[in-house]
């Protein structure tokens, strides 16, 4: 049993990547509790490992008492002043205790499945540790089976991830074998284990993209200020750049468009408009309406809302298909829009001139 605990303990630190103190600790504790289980109750009894005999020894702890009562819980003053530290009464005092005889073959029987749980347990709390800093992160990961209760079951490396069906892109399928990016909401400590929930449909996915992409968002001179989006169908971000030599509505987009791209293939098609953030709202607000044409721009401070001209042929792609353009605009900016032909404007108040938002050019 000794050879077999030390091959155990040497075995288990190479393979799980574990401290020895940690898996001694769990020996230590597995015996103790095989002990407690096996030959009865016994009050504040701990098991303890030599590491390098694999010897172990059973102490209890006992109050010292002039007159032993219970023989499992006190110690004789007499007897406490025989031990180093020589207790006095009423103190507690550690105790070697008799081994009973069939121990070893009881713990070599028993205590192999409490080791590898507590081995288990200190394994996930070493794997929650190194993962807990990196959710709402971006992580690459492989479909290992789609349960259409439960969700899409990923295999990230170290751990498993769920997709949850209210995770998932409208129009998306997924299949075992599938390569897929998602964005990791939130991961738990659970009895069976860690528990990681993924996404597919959160909009901070399209951020880690574009960080991913685009190297001057990763550096830093150009900044996501805002997204909207619709997943599966069409998402709208705002940026801005740093630098005053910066382009960053060009530098999303990428030569020949293909850092934009990429960024669509990854979510399957999905719509991307890419629009300059702006300080001044009606300027904010034409951008956000893109590829529509704005005219004119009227801004209400008190209702934080935006009347909106646009040219009379391009009123249904300023709307867009539901309302899907307008909407995403109005949650991309925070100001309601309200968007209008140029007849439906009295023609006294009609401008002369373009507004700045509309002649504003990114």
């Amino acid at each position: 049993m000794k050879n077999d605990f030390l091959t155990a303990i040497l075995q288990i630190t190479d393979e799980k990547h574990l401290p020895k103190d940690v898996v001694i600790q769990a020996i230590e504790s597995a015996l103790t509790a095989t002990y407690k289980r096996n030959i009865g109750p016994v009050p504040e009894v701990h098991v303890r490992l030599n590491e390098h005999t694999g010897e172990f020894r059973i102490f209890a702890e006992k109050r010292v008492v002039i007159d032993v009562d219970d023989p499992r819980v006190e110690l004789s003053l007499k007897d406490a002043q025989e031990l180093p530290e020589r207790p006095g009464i009423g103190e507690i005092a550690e105790v070697e205790i008799d081994r009973p005889a069939d121990f070893g073959r009881i713990a070599a029987q028993t205590a192999r499945q409490v080791i590898m749980q507590r081995i288990n347990d200190a394994e996930r709390d070493k794997l929650y540790g190194e993962l807990v800093g990196h959710a709402n992160d971006l992580y690459s990961g492989v479909v290992q089976r789609v349960d259409p209760a439960r969700g899409v079951v990923l295999d990230l490396g170290k751990v498993e991830a769920v997709l949850p069906p209210q995770e998932q892109a409208p129009g998306e399928h997924y299949r075992p074998g599938q390569r897929l990016k998602v964005y990791v909401l939130e991961i738990t400590k659970t009895p069976r284990g860690l528990q990681v929930t993924a996404s597919r449909t959160h909009r901070n996915l399209v951020k880690r993209l574009f960080e991913l992409e685009v190297p001057e968002i990763y550096t830093g001179l150009v900044e996501i200020k805002e997204i909207a989006r619709d997943p599966g169908v069409r998402t709208k971000v705002a940026v801005a750049a740093r630098q005053d030599n910066v382009d960053p509505v060009g530098a999303c987009v990428g030569q020949r468009g293909v850092r934009i791209q990429n960024v669509v293939n990854e979510l399957n098609g999905e719509k991307i408009d890419v629009a300059q953030w702006h300080s001044d709202p009606a300027i904010f607000v034409a951008n956000a309406l893109r590829p529509a044409t704005v005219l004119r721009v009227s801004i209400d401070l008190a209702t934080k809302s935006a009347l909106v001209f646009v040219p009379e042929r391009e009123l249904s792609l300023a709307i867009g298909k539901d309302g899907q353009n307008a909407r995403l605009a109005a949650r991309l900016t925070g100001w309601r829009i309200d968007i209008k032909r140029p007849s439906d404007q009295p023609s006294s108040e009609r401008p002369a001139a373009k507004s700045a938002a509309a002649s504003h050019k990114e």
